[in-house]
């Protein structure tokens, strides 16, 4: 296949605290190095992009020395955390933000989605912004109006295709922003995490759609914190890790490898209710309150159906108290408990005290049953196995990802049920005799 993507070198350098390009003395600065044919004098003395460090400099790099390629009909994924220089990436790809130094080249027609509203003029209508985004990509009336149903149908916003785009929901500007996007078949296909901002629904059609685009011989980059779907959309992974090139190569060997990278803490991630938290809270003369709960799945990259998962409650206890029961009930969004993990008196795995103070207790699931879907938590506390101090209902939410547990090529949702039970099947043939 052919090469349609090509960096070399690229980097981009941003000046701190500042609104403009620089001052008039930099610019003088600049132009007499640059006369005398020497290099620019402030790009060998910036910061590298390190979020967790500060520094007196005034300028950072934002990316630096990053190359790769790109093929015809490759999906690419492009991970990293937040501040890498994901994004900056795309918006150099996309030629909205100028490299510093280095070169792109690209043949064919892009088509971006980077930001909520990316395209689009807020006082023009859904219609009229489909037909000016076509135009920007060189596409005929004729064109557009041939592909407008498709893209309105994929959209879902039909209803409001005449109204102006500033009165859309930010999910509704993202759904008609990827319907135009990627109907309007662009040779290159830039796709940022704007996709997170639509639901569950729409995200997997958006998924099926950009596999689709890659079928058809056209090229996809894809930004995501969701490795689930980066492991299932994506051929090739690129890892940028503070402002440079960390791994290029198979999606899952760089996937596997960034996933490795992050710590332990840094895989918790917070799922509770803070309504119903705070409600707790105000309570009076409880003699345990809980802070937080989080969850941690063993991928860390977003809970999967048969993941190991652990379930993280803070506590702070007013006073000592013996024999604490614990309790976590997992249930549908109707409230229709699937199962219930306590410590005793069925699990008979009893604490001998709760000590005055902040603690904290763990619930260890090494393998999750629940189908793909939306599912909340109740957790409870009780005294001497049995004197319930409190229950939070609906405190957390479970989002559980569609998974092809099996390896059928089927993703497991709760149409086939709420839990999965591994299984196998065996044939015993009869004798032809009518005898099994």
């Amino acid at each position: 296949m052919s090469v349609v993507i090509q960096v070399e070198n690229l980097a981009k350098q941003y000046r701190l605290g500042e609104v403009s390009t620089g001052t008039l003395v930099h610019d003088i600065n600049r132009w007499w190095h640059r006369v005398r044919g020497r290099e620019d004098p402030y790009l060998s003395i910036t910061a590298a992009n390190e979020r967790e460090t500060s520094s007196d400099q005034s300028y950072v790099w934002a990316l630096q020395d990053v190359s790769f390629e790109v093929k015809q009909g490759e999906v690419l994924g492009i991970i990293g955390r937040n501040g890498a220089g994901k994004s900056t990436l795309l918006k150099m790809l996309s030629r909205i933000t100028a490299p510093t130094r280095g070169e792109i080249r690209m043949n064919g027609t892009s088509s971006s989605l980077l930001e909520v509203g990316t395209g689009f003029h807020p006082d023009l209508t859904g219609r009229e912004n489909i037909f000016l985004n076509g135009a920007i990509l060189g596409m005929s009336k004729a064109d557009i109006r041939s592909k407008l149903d498709a893209i309105v149908e994929f959209s879902g916003c039909a209803r409001y295709l005449d109204t102006p785009v500033k009165r859309y929901s930010s999910g509704m500007v993202v759904r008609l922003g990827f319907a135009v996007a990627a109907h309007l078949e662009p040779d290159i296909l830039i796709v940022d995490e704007v996709l997170a901002v639509g639901d569950a629904e729409f995200q997997k059609k958006c998924l099926g759609k950009m596999k689709d685009v890659a079928a058809h011989g056209r090229t996809v980059l894809f930004v995501s914190h969701n490795m689930a779907s980066i492991r299932k959309l994506c051929d090739t992974g690129l890892w940028i890790h503070q402002g440079r090139l960390q791994k290029f190569g198979s999606c899952e060997d760089v996937v596997s490898d960034y996933l490795s990278s992050v710590s332990a803490d840094q895989a918790w991630h917070t799922s509770v209710d803070q309504r119903v938290l705070s409600e707790h809270q105000k309570k009076p003369n409880l003699p345990v309150y809980i802070t937080s709960v989080d969850l941690r799945s063993a991928g860390q990259a977003g809970v999967q159906t048969m993941d190991a998962l652990t379930l993280r409650i803070k506590y702070r206890a007013a006073e000592r108290f013996l024999n604490p029961g614990f309790m976590v009930s997992v249930q549908t969004e109707s409230g229709v408990e699937i199962f219930r993990c306590s410590n005793m008196p069925i699990r008979g795995q009893s604490f001998a005290a709760v000590n005055q103070g902040v603690g904290e207790v763990r619930l260890r699931i090494p393998q999750l049953p629940l189908a793909g879907g939306r599912y909340v938590i109740d957790v409870a506390f009780a005294r001497a196995g049995i004197e319930h101090l409190f229950r939070l209902n609906r405190v957390a939410t479970l989002v559980v990802e569609n998974t092809d547990v099996f390896g059928s090529g089927l993703e497991i949702s709760q149409d086939w049920g709420m839990v999965v039970v591994p299984h196998d099947w065996e044939l015993i043939e009869g004798d032809g005799q009518g005898n099994g």
